[in-house]
């Protein structure tokens, strides 16, 4: 009787382990299904489709008998992290996020459907290929957005690798976007967030002078600048970029205030662009003091943030605050609005902005571009700093925001600033004339 028991028992706890299996086999199969099944037809689709850019550049298409990337292959290095490939090895590209789309899926066969598809991207393939040459072989991002629209134009990170290569030897941080997937410590660019938290809570803030003779004191911890400043106001402290003023500047906010902003603009979470999820970044939330919130509105401390997040920031401010959010894909739906920074606050910003290069930067490193910029050059403890240059064009016919970055690459206006011109000039001729 005990031995009947027992199997019994064992026959029942069988029976509820294949229920149990079955109901995860099926749950994995509703969630991974799609991936599955356009993966394992990746060379026997059922469909065909292409990928294309705003210009119907061909990127990549596929079908029953053959995958495909532009014949070109600067083309297809520049505007990897667009496509992707076919084996899923970065996680930003059109290939892997929009598997579904493009191949379609029958969960009752388990394959994928027989359709055609052609998806239009907003980005100029050339642009890319004209930013990824800027940037040189060197780590790094550029983003160019039309602030008025939404239409993300230009998306590059470096370095990339060639798509069709099928054992390619990979650089360091090959697969990683370093636009959309990854944050990095800002320096100086972050000014652009203290400043539009001190115009909203600091009312004596245009009264204000302050003076700086290459480092100051705050409760007994040095804030060092790389210049001598001397006396400034707000607005000057701004141009030249003055570490220990935005240090004094970040107090008289207060953290509390300062994480508010820092919040509400959005660089504390992760993003979809069109789907794909952005990285998220970091701001001391808990309280630290006064140094070190002093170092943390100079963009230092432990913040870090999102390139695309910034790409988002500027592009509100260029817009008299409303973002539009942007879009990478062509679906002929317009961009969501939203109201990102304040109006009157955003008006300000890009005064401040535009003074930046006018009175320190020089208009002539910019030929031709009514351009609003801050430069960034974030130290990162290794005796090597990331250089960031970002902004907008004040340019009806060209109203485009951009943010350039590059790892360990050195200062902001000397390394970043450069990349960031040529890239603009080039779709500035490429909005008239379609040629570069």
């Amino acid at each position: 009787m005990k031995k009947m028991n027992r199997r019994a028992l064992s026959v029942l706890l069988l029976a509820f382990l294949i229920v149990v299996g079955l109901f995860s086999y099926l749950q994995r199969y509703l969630q991974y299904g799609e991936s599955w099944a356009s993966y394992f037809s990746r060379l026997n689709s059922l469909s065909e489709g292409t990928v294309t850019d705003r210009y119907g550049v061909l990127l990549a298409s596929f079908n029953a008998n053959d995958n495909h990337f532009n014949d070109d292959r600067a083309t297809r290095i520049a505007n990897y992290h667009v496509t992707g490939d076919f084996w899923d090895r970065t996680g930003t590209g059109i290939l892997t996020n929009f598997a579904g789309e493009l191949h379609g899926f029958n969960p009752i066969t388990g394959m994928t459907t027989t359709r055609r598809i052609s998806m239009k991207l907003n980005v100029d393939a050339e642009l890319n290929k004209k930013a990824y040459a800027a940037l040189a072989d060197r780590k790094g991002a550029v983003g160019v957005v039309n602030y008025k629209t939404g239409e993300l134009i230009c998306m590059v990170s470096s370095p990339a690798i060639d798509p069709t290569d099928n054992d390619p030897v990979a650089p360091e941080g090959v697969y990683i976007n370093r636009l959309i997937s990854a944050s990095f410590v800002p320096g100086s660019i972050f000014k652009l967030v203290t400043a539009a938290a001190a115009i909203e809570t600091v009312p004596s803030i245009w009264q204000r002078s302050f003076f700086c003779d290459g480092e100051g004191e705050i409760a007994g911890v040095v804030i060092t600048c790389p210049f001598e400043h001397y006396t400034q106001d707000f607005r000057g402290a701004l141009a030249w970029s003055c570490n220990y003023a935005f240090a004094q500047i970040a107090i008289s906010v207060g953290q509390t205030e300062m994480v508010r902003h820092v919040r509400a603009y959005g660089f504390l979470d992760s993003h979809n662009l069109d789907g794909i999820p952005t990285a998220a970044g970091t701001y001391p939330q808990e309280f630290v003091g006064d140094p070190e919130l002093g170092w943390s509105g100079i963009g230092q401390s432990t913040d870090l943030i999102c390139p695309y997040s910034m790409l988002r920031y500027v592009s509100a401010i260029a817009n008299d605050g409303i973002l539009c959010e942007p879009k990478l894909i062509d679906d002929g739906q317009p961009a969501e609005k939203s109201i990102l920074v304040e109006p009157e606050t955003a008006k300000i910003m890009q005064d401040l902005m535009r003074n930046n290069v006018v009175t320190v930067y020089g208009e002539e490193r910019f030929p031709g571009l009514n351009i609003c910029a801050k430069t960034g050059t974030a130290e990162v403890g290794d005796g090597t700093s990331h250089a960031w240059f970002t902004g907008f064009l004040k340019d009806d016919e060209h109203p485009y925001a951009f943010v350039v970055f590059v790892e360990n690459g050195g200062g902001g206006l000397s390394v970043a600033s450069p990349i960031a011109n040529t890239v603009l000039q080039a779709a500035l001729r490429r909005g008239t004339d379609m040629e570069y």
